[in-house]
């Protein structure tokens, strides 16, 4: 007779205070197959928080104690894969902004639809499954960029980056000195989500450039005007 595997469920971690709205959503993702552990309170969910014990996180901004920001903040400084979805009453810019900055993958604005959160976490998670080509190590000139630890040396020192500056300078990595558009760099730093304008890049790569090229005689960083921006030792 045939043997049949118990796989087990894939476990979902939500931060959400809203006690009716955490039990609608857990009851959602147990319907589909998921095991979802709920927490209210930002500081308790961080005291309980192991590494890579998740396949999914979910976090509401405005909870109690931390909230989800300074959570995804956190435990970014001890897991950099498990994927994290913000969710938010707000729908400002900024907000949006500080989740990415602070690691966060994805976000969704409140109210929503439950098939919505649903085709986002499907999204991150065969993202997750795919393998990536990760280079060990990229080098432009003194530029020294480890993918896989998300470190980036200059001339040898450490130069600390948020999540987003740090897919900031591997996109532009990544395209081996070709002319990247504000548009292009927009929709892969933010994915497809976000609604932002091209004076949010030039923000972005301004913080970039007082990191990366700030003391350095050689900049790295470079603008064609008109067209983008490229990283490379050569005009």
């Amino acid at each position: 007779m045939a043997e049949f595997l118990n796989l087990p469920r894939m476990k979902i971690l939500l931060l959400e205070d809203d006690f009716t709205l955490s039990k609608e959503i857990s009851a959602f993702f147990t319907s589909k197959k998921f095991e979802c552990v709920p927490y209210y309170d930002g500081s308790l969910l961080l005291k309980k928080y192991f590494p890579y014990e998740y396949d999914l996180i979910i976090l509401d901004i405005n909870v109690p104690g931390l909230n989800g920001i300074e959570v995804c903040k956190d435990i970014r400084k001890i897991d950099i894969k498990t994927p994290i979805i913000m969710l938010t009453a707000f729908s400002e810019i900024e907000d949006k902004l500080s989740s990415f900055d602070n690691g966060a993958d994805d976000y969704l604005v409140k109210p929503f639809h439950f098939e919505e959160l649903y085709a986002r976490v499907q999204s991150l998670l065969r993202r997750k499954e795919v393998p990536q080509q990760v280079d060990s190590k990229i080098v432009i000139k003194d530029l020294e960029i480890y993918e896989e630890d998300m470190k980036v040396f200059r001339s040898g020192e450490e130069i600390k980056l948020t999540p987003k500056e740090f897919k900031l300078i591997l996109i532009l990595a990544h395209a081996k000195g070709k002319v990247l558009s504000k548009q292009f760099i927009a929709e892969k730093l933010w994915d497809y989500h976000i609604e932002t304008n091209q004076n949010t890049i030039e923000v972005y790569i301004n913080f970039l450039r007082k990191k990366i090229d700030k003391d350095h005689e050689i900049k790295l960083i470079r603008t064609k005007v008109g067209y983008g921006y490229y990283l490379s030792d050569q005009e």
